[in-house]
């Protein structure tokens, strides 16, 4: 894969679209506050405030996703999704994160995570991973990811399988540190998301990893599966040996330098009782 240019310009978000604190400088302030801070725990007051925005996350994911097809561009879709999100009044959590231009991530291909909709025209039997997240009424819900191929689908039974079994062993009480168990990738890590866009606990995807604490009632967190194909981590599955990763100067894209394909799910969990789901996504 390579950066197809120009960018479009960065799409506006009218006057009256609730903003998270990053929306007009970049950076998201609330975060450093919250990574000095415990995680944030939450009643079940906001557990339907909490479905409204996964509700609505879906809903856009799925205007996305229809509109894949050869000859589309990943910008095209971009658009789809800016203008699905302020519909409903929200507001799309990626764009101007740390300066991230666009609404979602696409990332096609060898493209593990992050990549910036452009010019890129899809072609029959890509993969595409859609990562597209809502911020509503003062909470963000991320990621809400697909990943979807016309002619690699047996392949992406495999993250999705991965994920599953995380999501199995999240209950209050169970160990941050026991995800790891069902994963193998150190790149990247899950993380806490409520009223910050980003916030504690860390959750690692690799095994004897040293994270510390439980998981508690009212703590909400993503587990993020994107990696090698065939190689099966909770992170990343990517197809055939791992490679390099490296980033483009876009300070965004990573990508593997074998040119291996990657897929990608993720999911948003909140432990109440016993593990509730708030987003399951699922794909065709």
């Amino acid at each position: 894969m390579r950066p197809a240019y120009p960018l479009s310009s960065k799409r506006k978000i009218p006057d009256h679209i609730q903003r998270p604190d990053y929306a007009t400088d970049g950076i998201p302030k609330s975060e450093k506050k919250a990574y000095a801070s415990p995680p944030e725990m939450h009643g079940p007051e906001v557990i339907e405030k909490l479905r409204t925005v996964c509700r609505m996350s879906r809903e856009i994911l799925d205007l996305a996703a229809a509109a894949l097809r050869p000859g589309t561009t990943t910008d095209e879709i971009d658009e789809i999704v800016r203008n699905a999100t302020i519909e409903r009044n929200a507001y799309p959590s990626t764009l101007n994160y740390r300066n991230y231009p666009k609404s979602l991530c696409t990332s096609v291909n060898e493209v593990v995570c992050h990549g910036i909709p452009d010019q890129t025209c899809l072609k029959e039997g890509d993969i595409i991973n859609l990562d597209i997240s809502v911020y509503y009424q003062g909470y963000h819900m991320e990621p809400i990811q697909l990943a979807r191929s016309t002619t690699n689908r047996r392949n992406l039974f495999v993250p999705r399988e991965c994920l599953d079994k995380a999501i199995a062993l999240c209950r209050p009480g169970a160990l941050i540190r026991d995800l790891g168990k069902t994963m193998s990738v150190r790149t990247y890590t899950g993380h806490g998301i409520n009223t910050s866009f980003h916030s504690p606990p860390d959750i690692p995807h690799y095994a004897k990893n040293r994270a510390m604490g439980t998981m508690k009632p009212g703590t909400i967190f993503t587990i993020e599966l994107s990696g090698f194909l065939f190689q099966a981590s909770l992170q990343m599955i990517h197809l055939g040996p791992n490679g390099r990763q490296v980033h483009w100067p876009d300070n965004w894209t990573a990508t593997r330098t074998n040119g291996r394909w990657s897929a990608q799910f993720e999911e948003t969990i909140m432990c109440f009782d016993g593990p509730a789901v708030l987003v399951l996504i699922s794909w065709s």
